[in-house]
């Protein structure tokens, strides 16, 4: 599936880390700054989650959520959240439905093997829940700031 800029994001509902369930649609009336990543407690992505708990209270300042997806279970979301002080919800897409809805679960290549994987990106969705932009298959290094700048240019 492709998104564009100006549509609806897709809503879905997902286990949370809270131990609610969360759709994107409750988050009406703020930014959510979506992001998905491969696995927890891998380095980029314990890189990526860190420099996101790092900036977090700049972002909740600037009226935007952040909200992790990864296929990972609740219970390995628990302790990657305990073990970094992860002060934002991480959300998981075991089935990778949400992921397959914004594109996002893609053939990969490693070591000369192809597999079916999340491939790093990110989504800034307005207060209307409108797709204001899409950072696809990110680097960690510089992501951050480049998703602050665009939240602090609205």
């Amino acid at each position: 599936m492709t998104l564009t800029v100006g549509e609806l994001a897709p809503d879905f509902e997902l286990p949370s880390s809270t131990g609610e369930t969360v759709k994107l649609s409750d988050y009406r009336g703020q930014r959510v700054l979506l992001y998905f990543y491969p696995k927890d407690m891998t380095s980029s992505c314990t890189q990526q989650a860190c420099d996101f708990r790092d900036r977090h209270a700049e972002f909740e300042g600037l009226n935007t959520v952040i909200l992790g997806i990864s296929v990972d279970p609740m219970k390995q979301h628990d302790k990657f959240i305990a073990k970094y002080g992860l002060p934002f919800t991480l959300l998981s897409d075991e089935e990778h439905a949400v992921a397959e809805q914004y594109g996002v679960w893609q053939l990969k290549k490693m070591y000369g093997k192809e597999y079916m994987g999340m491939v790093r990106s990110t989504f800034l969705i307005d207060e209307e829940g409108r797709l204001i932009q899409e950072w696809s298959k990110v680097r960690v290094k510089g992501h951050i700031e480049a998703a602050l700048d665009a939240v602090k240019a609205l």
